[in-house]
């Protein structure tokens, strides 16, 4: 499922300028890096930082974006400089899967037995459907990001738990933030869905009706969400999405059920996913 590389990839001018100067940027001193588990990719899938990420650090890559570099916050427990987490050989593209396919087909593989039914209320064994978009102007969702940033970043209650080890920050060639585990072959869910592509499908589509922007990737994907569902209905549904992208999304935050969890959906700024 390999991507033949790019002529446009700014990642090659970093290569050989890590500061960034020929594109008018002003870098942290960083790194790009080919490597992957199977060893050397074809082109730079991502810059990192070499020092670690502070609270300015995503306001700080602003001006990446417009050559087309996202920003993206890596722990400790992602090894990318030795590629040991990177797979970007399994990878096929977003663009080419349905999200509706891929979390009906999900939800459908793992039946709920009787007396565990209360988890997936008000829902059953039929896929219940997609959430309904909430409308936001179109600059809310990369302020909604950057927020989340520093929460992840700033001694606090949301503070990232990278397990008191350093975070980098590090830019990554995509057309838009759901696509960030695809381009660089973001691996950590592979024992569940092997081809990362068919779950930024479904990130896509929260991109579209939640403003959802990915502003972690390490063991686990943390997404920030701009526009949160309105309802308890529409919440409830959102939970169901969620439960089939990630079964243990709910245990992520304590909880076990559908219901409980769209409480907690209302008011959230950002969803933490991570595949056991």
């Amino acid at each position: 499922m390999t991507t033949p590389a790019s002529p446009s990839n700014p990642l090659h001018h970093l290569a050989s300028d890590p500061t960034g100067a020929s594109l008018g940027l002003s870098l942290p001193a960083g790194s790009t890096t080919c490597d992957t588990i199977e060893g050397t990719w074809h082109e730079p899938l991502l810059w990192v930082s070499d020092s670690p990420a502070s609270s300015g650090s995503w306001a700080a890559l602003r001006p990446a974006r417009a050559l087309g570099l996202l920003p993206v916050l890596i722990g400790p427990d992602m090894s990318v400089r030795g590629g040991s987490d990177l797979a970007p050989e399994t990878v096929s593209r977003p663009g080419d899967h349905d999200a509706v396919e891929v979390l009906a087909g999900h939800w459908a593989r793992r039946p709920i037995r009787p007396a565990y039914r209360h988890i997936r209320a008000p829902f059953g064994a039929a896929w219940p459907g997609l959430a309904q978009a909430v409308r936001h102007a179109p600059d809310v969702p990369e302020t909604a990001a950057e927020h989340v940033a520093r929460l992840m970043l700033e001694p606090g209650p949301d503070q990232y738990d990278f397990d008191g080890q350093t975070s980098w920050i590090a830019l990554v060639p995509a057309r838009r933030s759901a696509d960030i585990p695809a381009a660089i072959g973001w691996s950590w869910a592979a024992d569940y869905e092997r081809d990362v592509a068919r779950l930024c499908a479904v990130l896509r589509t929260w991109e579209d009706r939640f403003g959802a922007r990915v502003v972690v990737a390490g063991c686990a994907l943390i997404v920030s969400a701009a526009a949160p569902p309105t309802t308890r209905g529409e919440a409830e549904l959102l939970a169901a999405e969620h439960m089939a992208f990630c079964p243990d999304a709910l245990a992520n935050f304590g909880m076990s059920t559908i219901r409980e969890y769209a409480t907690y959906l209302l008011t959230a700024p950002y969803w933490t996913f991570g595949w056991d």
